[in-house]
């Protein structure tokens, strides 16, 4: 059996024309079958964007693709909470994919959804606490190695497995607004500056030395993380999806380079082709391999 490439939700804000047409785009993808939709971030911009995702989702349906609804990572507001509310009481019969743990509570008794790798299930009973709620499929927390992801697997075996594999790391989200801080705004004025940063903006050490990136609330890493095990490794560990997440770099190409990778094993190949990309950072992959998130890839 072969992996299955999904495209994670959009983490940036994105000019309404620039999501729709990157959408359009998406849906002509062979080799992508699962694709997420929705603000993750923060959310005051769910509004910019809502009526411009909906109808990406129209487009994608008709394309034979699924759409997954990504709720917000970080419930921080009674705004926050009526939009997570509004999202996880509608009818449409659309699966959801849940970052804050208080959507649980939200959520009808019996409806599936998926785990998202922003509620931090870090072992076997957390999951399986999941799964008795509903999860049918989780995509684990950026900082696991694929020996602890096994170990959730031999746990919860029915549990669907949906691997982080391609794009800058989430690493946390702030109730404070770095990019509106550092442009002398308020959070609630903050006039949408993460605009500017449509990959998040790079921050450097003291010493000068690339570190983290921004985007609004949410920190992310300066790398770009990619997979540092072979796709028979990564089925023995229960794996059976790979998720690349949407940055302004050539996506198609860095679809097609994984569909090639999970058909030949050929890791060296993988890092050129995504090299070519013209990706917002580095190469990044020590986390599988429970070594730092920053290590820079290498072929093996």
């Amino acid at each position: 059996m072969s992996l299955e490439i999904t495209l994670g939700p959009l983490l940036f804000n994105w000019a309404p024309e620039d999501i729709a047409g990157f959408y359009e785009r998406m849906s002509r993808e062979p080799l992508v079958r699962r694709v997420y939709l929705g603000e993750v971030v923060c959310g005051k911009r769910e509004p910019l964007a809502a009526a411009t995702l909906l109808a990406a989702a129209d487009v994608l349906r008709d394309a034979g693709k699924e759409v997954v609804w990504s709720t917000l990572g970080l419930i921080a507001t009674p705004r926050d909470r009526r939009l997570l509310q509004g999202i996880t009481q509608q009818d449409e019969p659309s699966l959801l994919e849940l970052n804050d743990i208080a959507a649980l509570s939200l959520l009808p008794a019996g409806r599936s959804f998926v785990a998202g790798p922003l509620l931090n299930i870090y072992n076997g009973s957390a999951a399986r606490f999941l799964v008795d709620r509903g999860c049918e499929r989780l995509c684990p927390n950026i900082e696991l190695s694929l020996a602890a992801i096994g170990e959730i697997h031999r746990a919860c075996p029915d549990l669907q497995v949906e691997l982080f594999g391609f794009g800058r790391l989430p690493l946390a989200l702030s109730a404070r607004c770095h990019h509106a801080r550092q442009a002398g705004l308020s959070k609630d004025t903050c006039r949408f500056v993460c605009d500017r940063d449509p990959d998040g903006q790079a921050v450097a050490t003291i010493e000068g030395e690339p570190f983290l990136s921004i985007n609004g609330i949410q920190t992310l890493s300066h790398g770009v993380h990619t997979l540092s095990a072979s796709p028979d490794d990564l089925q023995a560990a229960g794996v059976g999806a790979v998720r690349l997440s949407p940055h302004l770099c050539n996506m198609s190409a860095v679809i097609a380079a994984y569909g090639r990778y999970f058909e030949t094993g050929d890791r060296g190949r993988l890092l050129a082709q995504l090299r070519s990309c013209d990706l917002p950072g580095p190469l990044v992959d020590g986390y599988l391999e429970g070594a730092a998130g920053m290590r820079l890839a290498a072929a093996l």
